[in-house]
């Protein structure tokens, strides 16, 4: 219940003091490629329900719908600005629409792809499809995109062991400053 209070908070606030920017961030987006500004992805939530997450597009609209990881070339894929949008994460402001929604959280372990099956099945072994998924997590301050799925599961099952407020506050503080130094962005 607090969780959820705080993720309200948090979010909506974050959406006020955002507001400019999240608008100036869209005129970017429009003015360098052609396509919508947001780009809707099919994700895993909570009990490995589908939802739409929004991000600002950071790839061209030809796109092949996989992890980013998977594609041969991933930077060929990249609008003109879509890798600033993806080393600041401001593509990922928008998902603060999903928190406000419930689908998403501000902590817990990053909405796998509808099509990562091997992602959905591990976490669903070890029981973290049961959390709601996060804007950032542990393993998001753990290595991000630079660590196998294998490990990222591991450090999701961390999170639900040992999930407290003050783990969550301490995750989005490290957040905060790998998104400065931009640590643990591979595309």
């Amino acid at each position: 219940m607090l969780k959820r209070a705080l993720d309200l908070l948090l979010a909506a606030s974050a959406l006020i003091v955002l507001a400019i920017p999240l608008v100036l961030v869209a005129l970017w987006v429009k003015l360098t490629s052609p396509g919508p500004v947001l780009y809707w992805s099919e994700r895993i939530g909570r009990r490995n329900r589908v939802f739409l997450m929004p991000k600002f597009r950071s790839m061209r609209v030809d796109t092949p719908v996989v992890a980013t990881h998977l594609l041969e070339t991933p930077e060929t894929y990249l609008t003109p600005i879509g890798a600033v949008l993806r080393k600041s994460s401001l593509d990922e402001l928008p998902q603060l629409w999903s928190i406000l929604r419930g689908d998403m959280s501000l902590v817990g372990p990053r909405p796998a792809l509808h099509n990562q099956d091997d992602l959905i099945g591990l976490r669903t072994e070890r029981g973290v499809h049961l959390l709601r998924p996060g804007l950032t997590g542990w393993a998001q301050i753990n290595g991000r995109d630079e660590i196998p799925i294998s490990e990222k599961v591991e450090l999701d099952a961390f999170y639900l062991r040992h999930q407290s407020l003050a783990l969550d506050l301490r995750i989005l503080a490290l957040t905060f400053v790998k998104v400065l130094r931009s640590e643990g962005v591979a595309h």
